[in-house]
């Protein structure tokens, strides 16, 4: 059958009352134990299996599945597979190098076979990968074989998979992607600055790990850092770029706050591009979002079921959700 963005549509607004509500948040939060989480996962019809993590697998090899059998141009979602090449590349990397097993850290859907990445590493014939990938693949290789130096190596690896992103996205001609990869790649710069001005970095650090993105001052930045946090901190509450200015004020108030902050901004970026949207690819992103944000706030409610904490401070931890 000959797939259409109107037959995609249709049926993800269908898929889309599936995913969890505030109530069935509520109820996992005043769970006592995990039994009961995954218990409710299973009769949910969530996910198959006797863990959690084999529950959330199966979740998103499902969802995986349906988005495949929906969309006209699976391609289109290869933006998001790259943070898992990146992954992946990683592992296989200082798996070879350190001698240790990695296959069960392999996570997919992915652009690159790990076969060809453990090829490449193996023979050191870097020219196998994508051309995109393949020399920062071996400047990583270098850096970690004469440096051990693996922060440096996986900042090289990083800062191509997030040029990657940039081009892919705009490629696709999708506000949205666009959008939302902009964002992306502009709070990783920022984070990446903000842990590296408590640690005293070097330039050469900055040079590599940084990336070039839409109004993001990569050399303004690198000068803010190496000065120190505070200093920092004092330009970027300045920036007004993707509400920089509202996330520092988060951020001083509670680091951790940060990363709640920017998966609030994509989230609002998707149900208003994607939600409200009848045409094209967007719905289909939206039902990508609103399934991994689900995912990520049934980890945050195990762990705070493990740990014993109160439902009102899991609350406060987790994110909007798509519905």
């Amino acid at each position: 059958m000959v797939l259409s963005y109107e037959f995609s549509i249709g049926s993800v607004r269908v898929k889309e009352k599936n995913l969890l509500s505030l109530a069935d948040y509520e109820q996992m939060l005043n769970f006592k134990s995990k039994s009961e989480l995954l218990r409710f996962l299973k009769d949910k019809g969530y996910g198959e299996g006797e863990t959690l993590d084999e529950i959330l697998d199966s979740n998103r090899e499902k969802m995986w599945r349906y988005i495949k059998s929906t969309a006209p141009d699976f391609s289109i979602f290869d933006p998001f597979f790259l943070q898992n090449d990146n992954h992946n590349l990683k592992t296989v990397l200082k798996g070879l190098m350190y001698e240790k097993d990695y296959t069960d850290l392999i996570i997919a859907p992915y652009t690159i076979k790990p076969e060809e990445m453990k090829k490449a590493i193996e023979n050191k014939k870097f020219s196998v990968l994508p051309e995109w990938l393949a020399p920062s693949a071996e400047e990583a290789y270098q850096l970690l074989a004469q440096t051990r130096d693996a922060r440096l190596s996986d900042a090289v690896l990083d800062r191509a998979v997030l040029e990657k992103m940039n081009v892919e996205s705009k490629k696709s001609k999708s506000d949205f992607l666009t959008r939302y990869f902009n964002t992306v790649i502009f709070y990783a710069n920022i984070k990446i600055a903000l842990r590296a001005a408590r640690l005293k970095p070097s330039k050469q650090f900055l040079d590599i790990a940084l990336c070039d993105c839409e109004r993001f001052d990569k050399d303004m930045v690198i000068t803010k850092t190496l000065m120190g946090n505070e200093v920092l901190l004092k330009y970027l509450e300045k920036v007004d770029a993707y509400d920089c200015q509202k996330a520092i004020k988060h951020y001083t108030e509670k680091s951790e706050e940060l990363e709640k902050f920017v998966d609030n901004k994509l989230m609002a970026l998707a149900k208003q591009e994607c939600k409200l949207t009848s045409e094209g690819a967007e719905p289909l992103f939206g039902y990508y979002t609103g399934c991994e944000y689900e995912r990520k706030a049934i980890h945050m409610i195990a762990s705070g079921i493990v740990t014993q904490t109160p439902p009102e401070q899991i609350r406060e931890r987790l994110r909007d959700i798509y519905g």
